[in-house]
């Protein structure tokens, strides 16, 4: 059998400040709030959209495969937009924010897929928003156990 290297890293990786560029978490919090909001009424706007024209390409048969679409909806919408090459929900680049890996990479659609995922998960349990008040670079819990930073976008 085969040896397996360069897989000896840390759990939650972790992205020192002084490494960022100066003003990169100035105001995230707030920011990504606000994306937060846009985001979830063009998800909402989307899945009715394709609510409405699967129930009626169907004759009304789809209807016991659509509550499950919401989900389904977010899930491609946050691993397409935020694995695309602006690195960006509509909603973050309306807020001039970006997603990218802890190394500063761009984030995978796996990655940022299972990003929203987490992040939908941790809104059932609120508490768990308040570890970005505590963490040194302002990320929540679903943000380490993604592997990735939201940042402000520069040039």
């Amino acid at each position: 059998m085969s040896e397996r290297r360069g897989f000896e890293r840390p759990a939650f990786p972790v992205v020192v400040p002084a490494q960022l560029p100066a003003g990169a978490l100035a105001g995230v919090r707030t920011r990504r709030s606000v994306a937060l909001g846009f985001d979830l009424i063009f998800v909402s706007i989307l899945s009715c959209a394709l609510w409405l024209a699967l129930t009626v390409l169907t004759f009304g048969l789809s209807l016991f495969i659509l509550p499950p679409l919401f989900p389904m909806v977010a899930f491609f919408y946050n691993g397409l937009t935020v694995s695309g090459y602006r690195m960006a929900t509509p909603g973050m680049r309306a807020m001039d924010l970006e997603m990218r890996l802890t190394g500063g990479a761009r984030v995978p659609f796996l990655n940022a897929a299972v990003h929203a995922v987490l992040f939908y998960v941790s809104t059932m349990f609120l508490p768990v928003f308040l570890v970005s008040l505590v963490s040194a670079n302002k990320r929540c819990l679903h943000d380490m156990l993604a592997g990735v930073i939201v940042t402000r976008r520069f040039m």
